[in-house]
């Protein structure tokens, strides 16, 4: 085994000098404007070892809800840091509009819909199929083959079972909770094991977790999960770590400590004010993570990306989020429902300060993952998502890393034949099928997908249809997991 590790760590250094190598000889292509990489401070020290990989996933953060995106309203000047350091995705996508299904694309770098995991899965802890399936390996698997330590903070969402437990995905230390949601005021919560809930609501209540145990704990759960985010990296710093700090905010309940409330007096409907305090919560964590990272040395050797899992919701659950521009919301399949607020940062190896237009994915994050370490991956495990690393440095010149995505939503059965929301996206098109109604549009022009242009444009309109059939016949043809509606505790 430590033969094996060393001679990947080999083919990782190799790899490095041949993209930097391929980076300095090659020439933009001007579909986007690269401004030269920032001087690297700590080269030698970088090529040292893998990079460290933190992926900061926010639960229903709205499109418009990050300063990088627009935002006024409320501020984000550490979210900020990461896109003004990096890479803002204009066009980023999740894989799902909705929590479970989202991140189980993220974390496997592959379409959720090829293993059955189209749906919430049930969160009855006494259910071995309400779960990510075991067939799969995640983004932690992958990269414990180049000697990471990973670590799984807050939501998990991929099933309460305890053969779904993170330590079980790959996983080497677990902070937070195993279902769909969580009330953050930590004192109030109780002494109620998993397996003897009844209820989604007594899950919301339950202790948290610290490894496979219960625990009591004190304070606000954003906070508590930011302090546990940062003693990890302490631990961690002299050997490649992966952190995947996936924040219950601002995921209702809507709650929020005065501390963060006071700043938004001037919000005078009260849902928004709570939620604007939540996301504030979140981008305090991540500026005392950047600045931890700064005061170890390890900026260099971290990348780090940023998303939330789904758009804002404006319906069920509605927690006071805006996607404008954008049409529609958590649970669409509409651009408010699956682009979201994006960006990623390699300080010094990625150019900074760049907008990058061309369409990204939520998937990609575990093939950049295995990318910058060389790992292959077997072919039963395919990944549908690409390195970035080679489109954003100009390497792979005058190329997009994707021209097609899809997206599919069964109608609330395990009988993934009937679909009920559909969607495909090639190039500036996107075609949109809600109950049997097509809608085409061009994203270029039309951001937020107004004007129906499948009567002019019949035959690009067939086009995509078709597109999309033959991805979906690579898809499972029924659910692979026990669904959120099939627990009577739901």
């Amino acid at each position: 085994m430590k033969g094996k590790k060393l001679a990947m760590r080999s083919a990782f250094l190799l790899g490095v000098s041949m993209a930097l190598a391929a980076c300095s000889a090659s020439e933009h292509d001007g579909t986007f404007a690269v401004p030269a990489a920032q001087p690297v401070t700590a080269a030698k020290k970088a090529q040292d070892r893998p990079p460290n990989i933190i992926v900061i996933l926010t639960d229903d953060q709205g499109y418009a809800d990050v300063g990088f995106n627009g935002s006024t309203e409320i501020p984000t000047p550490n979210i900020d840091r990461i896109a003004k350091e990096g890479v803002r995705f204009d066009r980023g996508y999740v894989s799902f509009p909705v929590c479970g299904p989202s991140r189980a694309g993220l974390l496997t770098g592959r379409y959720q819909s090829r293993f059955g995991y189209d749906l919430n899965a049930s969160e009855n802890p006494h259910d071995p199929t309400a779960g990510l399936p075991l067939s799969e390996r995640t983004i932690a698997d992958i990269l414990h083959q180049a000697g990471y330590t990973s670590a799984a903070l807050g939501k998990w969402h991929m099933g309460n079972h305890d053969q779904f437990h993170p330590f079980e995905r790959g996983f080497d230390e677990f902070y937070g909770f195993p279902n769909g949601g969580h009330n953050y005021f930590l004192d109030r919560l109780r002494n109620i094991p998993i397996k003897e809930a009844k209820n989604g609501g007594q899950l919301y209540e339950s202790w948290l977790m610290v490894g496979r145990e219960q625990v009591a704990t004190s304070g606000y759960l954003t906070d508590w999960l930011s302090e546990r985010a940062v003693e990890f990296v302490e631990r961690h710093k002299e050997k490649p770590f992966f952190l995947y700090l996936a924040y219950n905010a601002p995921h209702t309940p809507m709650q929020a400590t005065q501390k963060y409330l006071d700043r938004f007096r001037h919000i005078a409907d009260e849902r928004r004010r709570t939620y604007a305090a939540m996301v504030s919560a979140v981008d305090d964590g991540v500026g005392v993570l950047l600045d931890r990272l700064d005061t170890l040395g390890l900026a260099d050797d971290t990348i780090v990306f940023f998303l939330s899992d789904n758009g804002g919701p404006l319906v069920r659950a509605r927690n006071g989020s805006v996607n404008l521009p954008l049409r529609g919301g958590k649970g669409d399949l509409f651009e408010g429902g699956v682009r979201v607020p994006f960006a990623m940062r390699w300080t010094g190896r990625i150019p900074a300060g760049v907008n990058y237009p061309h369409s990204v994915s939520s998937l990609d994050i575990a093939a950049t993952a295995a990318g910058v370490n060389g790992i292959s991956i077997p072919a039963g495990n395919a990944l549908d998502g690409v390195n970035l690393i080679p489109y954003l440095t100009g390497a792979k010149k005058g190329e997009a890393p994707h021209r097609q995505l899809f997206w599919r939503y069964p109608a609330d059965t395990r009988d993934n034949l009937r679909i009920g929301r559909r969607a495909a996206i090639d190039g500036n098109d996107k075609l949109v099928e809600y109950k049997r109604d097509q809608s085409l549009f061009d994203l270029s022009k039309d951001i937020g997908e107004q004007k129906n242009l499948r009567g002019d444009r019949k035959q690009r309109t067939h086009e995509l249809d078709a597109a999309w059939q033959r991805w979906n016949d690579q898809m499972a043809k029924r659910s692979a997991i026990a669904i959120y509606n099939e627990w009577e505790g739901s």
